[in-house]
């Protein structure tokens, strides 16, 4: 059940813009490009680390969560020229108030596990699509997909969007030297209290110093609340987050009912207000494909703070409901030399791009220090910290994931 992500080179749209006929001023290059992901993560979001569907999906729980924020990168430098000495190397310089050491190594991991490429259990049973805000499910749902159609390679058409592609503008496949951080070489995520603001430097040997001040920090961090509602709807309520540009939520429900590990129906919703279950979602989108969304009703304006989960998604989902909410958030774009007045050709020698985002968990009708799930409305991604529970087994949920303790 794994979607095809489509990747968008801005190197690639540059070279077609120059060559077309008529066109106000051709380019060359970039030579080199950087792209750097930013995060803010809460609740459960921040102690798995890795964001995206693949880091929600895959994460591993306990403890407790409380109002925990954390900040995650992911950096990434490709380049058109070989490496001056092999292997291809480098480091990303910060300011002290980044907390981050005085540089992180950059270094590709070969063989690595791309981006989206975690592998999940093989489910049984059927998958139950839903999608909307508001009280009651929209006609035409559930979409039922038969898990046992599909491993026989009946795929059903347009399961995953397409009108939401996982943007990634530097990676591997498009560059003839590509390295990364995080990486084996080492360095840690930032801490609390880090910020981001003032000179980046970054240095390696298959291209010039790339130098940007970064002049947007962090965003702040996402508390989102759920509240079962007398109709066994879910209200679902958030912060207005400064500098988002949009938001979309999704959750996953069902457990096995037929013991064990045994699979029954598992429940997916989004926000989106069409069938919308595109990988983009889950990740970082430039503001002008999310405001486009939001024309689309894909994505919810930065201006909505709730949405409402149809009855019949927590009906089907049984006693839980696990899931994310997303804000997609500014975008900082640099290129060196500047470019050239008039019609004069603009050389790029490199490009970098800075993407932000914040996340949070979503988690509906489990009982868990500092973030509880009452059905009278009390569950809270935030809360105060309260004495460990006993230990108790770990237990399975919809597509294997592992849940948290005291939710079986």
């Amino acid at each position: 059940m794994r979607s095809s992500l489509r990747f968008v080179s801005v190197a690639a749209v540059a070279a077609t813009l120059a060559a077309v006929p008529g066109s106000a001023q051709k380019s060359t290059g970039p030579k080199e490009r950087y792209e750097m992901d930013v995060a803010t993560m809460s609740g459960f979001a921040a102690m798995d680390g890795k964001g995206g569907l693949g880091g929600a999906m895959g994460m591993m729980f306990g403890g407790d969560p409380s109002t925990k924020v954390v900040h995650q990168l992911l950096l990434r430098l490709g380049s058109n020229e070989a490496p001056a000495a092999p292997p291809a190397k480098g480091d990303h310089f910060f300011q002290p108030q980044a907390k981050m050491g005085k540089s992180v190594p950059l270094f590709w991991e070969g063989g690595k596990e791309t981006p989206g490429g975690t592998t999940f259990e093989r489910p049984k049973g059927r998958l139950l699509l839903y999608w909307g805000c508001g009280a009651k499910a929209g006609p035409g749902q559930p979409v039922v997909i038969d898990f046992a159609k599909v491993a026989a390679g009946q795929i059903p058409p347009n399961l995953f969007s397409t009108a939401v592609p996982v943007i990634r503008e530097v990676s591997k496949a498009n560059s003839r030297s590509y390295i990364e951080w995080p990486n084996k070489k080492g360095g840690r995520q930032p801490t609390s209290g880090s910020s981001l603001l003032g000179a980046h430097r970054i240095a390696s040997n298959i291209g010039p110093d790339i130098n940007f001040t970064l002049a947007q920090d962090y965003m702040q961090g996402l508390s989102a609340s759920t509240a079962i509602q007398g109709d066994q709807s879910v209200m679902v309520r958030w912060n207005a987050v400064p500098g988002a540009t949009g938001y979309v939520a999704w959750t996953i429900g069902g457990m096995g009912n037929g013991g064990g590990d045994a699979m029954g129906d598992v429940v997916w919703w989004t926000s989106s207000a069409s069938r919308e279950f595109g990988s983009g979602l889950w990740d970082w989108l430039p503001p002008s494909v999310v405001a486009n969304l939001i024309t689309k009703k894909i994505v919810m304006p930065p201006s909505q703070t709730s949405c409402q989960i149809p009855a019949e998604v927590k009906k089907a989902s049984g006693e839980m409901l696990l899931g994310n909410l997303n804000a997609f958030g500014p975008e900082a774009n640099f290129a060196y030399p500047p470019k050239p007045a008039g019609n004069a050709v603009w050389n790029i020698d490199w490009t970098a791009k800075v993407r932000f985002r914040a996340q949070t968990t979503l988690l509906v009708g489990v009982d868990l220090p500092g973030m509880g799930g009452s059905s009278d409305g009390g569950s809270s991604t935030g809360g105060s910290t309260p004495a460990a529970p006993a230990k108790k087994k770990k237990c399975k949920g919809p597509l294997g994931i592992p849940l948290p303790e005291g939710a079986c």
